[in-house]
C-alpha cells in the first residue's frame, strides 16, 4: 500500500500541473471504488479552479472555492498527469479533465482507492476526523509519544501504525525508524522512556524525509506521478532483509509476524 512518502511524492508530482487550473469535466468510467464515486463530483466540480493540493495522512485533498476532492490511493492506486486525449487503459477509472488539456487520471487495479467530494471542511470528514498529528509536524514529538504511551502494553511498532496516534507512518517506515532509534519493535510502548522517544521522533522524521527525497518506495504497484519508481527500498536497513547481515553490526536481521504484519529487527542494535 502506498504510504505517507509515496502519497507526498504524488502530491508534489501533480501539484505543479494542477494549481490554478480549472476543472473542465469529470469522467468516471468505474464508479464503484472502495466507496462509490459521488455523482455530485461530476455535477459540481467542473468550472472551478484547483486552489491547493494538500495531504492529510495518506489522503490527498484538492481544494476549490466550493469544496474539496478527497483522494486515496488504496492498495494499488496511482495518479498520472496525462493528455486528456490519451486513451484510457483497463484500470483507468477516473479522470479530472483540466482546462489546459491535461487530466489527472486515477489508475486502480484493485479498486480499493477513493475519489470523494465534500463541500465542508475536509478535516471534519468521517475518514479524516480521527487521524492523529502529522509525523513531520510540530505536534509529533517526544513528549507527545511519551504521554500517549503510558500504561500501554501494545508493541511500539503497532502503536506507530495506529492512525489515531500519528498520521500514516506505515509498516515499512515504522520498522526503519525503530532501527535508527535502536528500539526493538516488539517492546511494549509503555516501557520506553522519554529520552528514547526523543530519538524515535527524530528517527521517524528523518526516515520519512529520506523516503520522500528518494521518491517513495516501490514494492509492488506504486509509481510516482511522473511514472518514475521510488528508490528508498535500495537503502532500507531492516525491512524485507530477513536473514541478511545488519549493515551496522553484521548480526543477522530477524523477522516475525506481529499484529498480522511482519516486523524486521536486529537483536544486537535494537533493545
Amino acid at each position: 500500500m502506498p504510504e505517507l512518502p509515496e502519497v507526498e511524492t504524488t502530491r508534489r508530482g501533480i501539484a505543479p500541473y494542477m494549481l490554478r487550473q480549472m476543472v473542465h469535466a469529470v469522467v468516471v468510467r468505474q464508479p464503484q471504488l472502495r466507496w462509490r464515486v459521488p455523482t455530485a463530483l461530476g455535477r459540481e466540480l467542473p468550472g472551478h479552479t484547483i486552489e491547493a493540493v494538500d495531504r492529510r495522512g495518506k489522503y490527498l485533498l484538492l481544494a476549490t472555492d466550493i469544496g474539496h476532492v478527497i483522494l486515496h490511493l488504496g492498495m494499488s492506486g496511482s495518479l498520472r498527469i496525462v493528455p486528456h486525449t490519451q486513451p484510457p487503459e483497463k484500470y483507468d477509472h477516473v479522470d479530472l479533465v483540466l482546462s489546459n488539456g491535461d487530466c489527472l487520471r486515477l489508475r486502480d487495479p484493485r479498486r480499493f482507492g477513493a475519489v470523494l467530494w465534500t463541500r465542508n471542511d475536509p478535516t471534519a470528514h468521517k475518514l479524516l476526523t480521527n487521524i492523529g498529528p502529522e509525523p513531520l509536524g510540530p505536534e509529533f514529538n517526544a513528549n507527545y509519544l511519551y504521554e500517549r504511551s503510558r500504561g500501554r502494553k501494545r508493541a511500539i511498532r503497532d502503536l506507530l501504525l495506529d492512525g489515531r496516534l500519528v498520521a500514516g507512518i506505515g509498516n515499512i517506515y515504522a520498522n526503519e525508524a525503530l532501527f535508527v532509534a535502536g528500539i526493538d519493535p516488539r517492546r511494549a510502548a509503555g516501557r520506553i522512556g522519554r529520552q528514547r522517544y526523543r530519538r524515535l521522533a527524530q528517527a521517524v522524521r528523518a526516515t520519512l524525509r529520506s523516503a520522500i527525497t528518494a521518491g517513495g518506495t516501490t514494492l509492488r504497484d506504486f509509481r510516482g506521478a511522473t511514472g518514475e519508481p521510488g528508490y528508498f527500498q535500495l537503502t532500507m536497513k531492516v525491512y524485507g532483509r530477513d536473514g541478511e547481515h545488519c549493515r551496522r553490526c553484521r548480526q543477522t536481521i530477524r523477522a516475525q509476524t506481529l499484529g498480522g504484519r511482519r516486523v524486521f529487527f536486529c537483536v544486537r542494535c535494537q533493545l
